[in-house]
């Protein structure tokens, strides 16, 4: 037999499910990679994928992502992630397909939390929690945890990225520090809202360039092209957009000393951990820096604590990278890869 079922992103992973409704035309994956720490905890996004495959790979790469994240912010949860496939490009999602979805969750009896992602919203998790419990990110009450996980997200990366600056620039504050953003959504709007605040120079970019000319306008910032924000000029790269953006070619072509954004999976492969570090660019760990979001709905689902708890949680991601940078340094391994061994002992596979 084929190792990992003919998918190179296949981990080990405790269940891949495949689901289909045909009355909703629901097309869904939910993967567990680990529930070591307790139930496997991953938002679910919609997206039109090229083929199933895709969705499989990506549903497999971000699983994994959520244990190690869930682990490293130390959260008693293991990871898992859902994927509803969109028909065509913008489509949205229809709500029998998310009570579908929610059937789904439901029948995985509580080894899978559900969350907001990519194409969710917090009127799509409430109606995903009318068939099942196991959902967080729902709408809370001021001072609780829980809700949009974008703004906590956006938090921890914004703090990650001052901790990225002060590690890799010496830069004591992040007046005058010339930060790219890539993508303006709910976290690198966000994140350059409070980079802004700090009087950083910003430059922003999206697929949709008019959302970043007005965030821009509003900033005071400058814009670039969605597909040239990686290659200009700046102190600090930030991906805040979808993954596996750090590839051979575009590390190559990076002018910059840090990369820190809150996106998902951004290194292609394995092996773009150590591209980038033998050109001497600092990497922030992508599910080091991004895990406010989860550290917020995480805790609204466990019920332990409220808000401030979840600040005081999302406020040690810059302890946690700065463990990850030392060991680094310590054993000349890339930053990737110690987090990921770090990760690894923290659910017991100790490879």
């Amino acid at each position: 037999m084929t190792s990992g079922w003919g998918f190179p992103d296949f981990d080990d992973h405790e269940g891949v499910h495949l689901f289909t409704d045909p009355a909703s035309g629901l097309q869904a994956v939910i993967a567990i990679h680990s529930t070591a720490l307790g139930p496997a905890a991953g938002g679910v996004r919609f997206w039109h994928y090229a083929d199933s495959d895709g969705a499989i790979t990506d549903a497999l790469r971000l699983s994994r992502g959520m244990s190690f994240k869930n682990a490293m912010a130390g959260l008693p949860m293991g990871g898992g992630k859902g994927v509803v496939l969109a028909a065509n490009p913008g489509d949205s999602i229809t709500v029998p397909q998310l009570e579908a979805f929610g059937r789904a969750v439901e029948s995985l009896g509580g080894r899978y939390v559900t969350a907001e992602d990519v194409g969710m919203s917090e009127a799509s998790m409430k109606t995903i929690a009318t068939m099942t419990r196991h959902v967080s990110g729902l709408p809370v009450a001021a001072g609780s945890a829980g809700g949009d996980p974008g703004p906590f997200t956006a938090m921890g990366v914004y703090l990650g990225v001052k901790a990225a600056a002060k590690r890799g620039l010496s830069a004591d504050s992040m007046k005058g520090v010339h930060v790219a953003v890539q993508g303006v959504g709910s976290v690198g709007g966000g994140l350059a809202r409070l980079l802004a605040r700090d009087g950083a120079r910003l430059t922003l970019a999206d697929v949709n360039a008019d959302k970043a000319a007005a965030l821009a306008a509003e900033l005071g910032a400058e814009t670039a092209a969605a597909d040239a924000i990686l290659g200009i000029e700046a102190d600090v790269i930030s991906p805040n957009a979808l993954g596996a953006i750090l590839t051979a070619e575009s590390i190559a072509a990076l002018r910059t000393s840090v990369v820190a954004g809150g996106a998902n999976n951004q290194l292609a492969t394995k092996g773009d951990g150590a591209r980038l570090a033998d050109r001497g660019i600092l990497y922030a760990p992508d599910y080091v820096i991004n895990a406010g979001g989860i550290i917020n709905v995480g805790l609204e689902y466990l019920g332990q604590g409220d808000q401030a708890e979840v600040e005081a949680r999302i406020a040690r991601i810059p302890d946690r990278l700065v463990e990850v940078w030392d060991e680094s340094d310590r054993t000349g391994a890339p930053a990737s890869d110690v987090a990921d061994m770090i990760a690894r002992r923290l659910i017991g596979r100790v490879s």
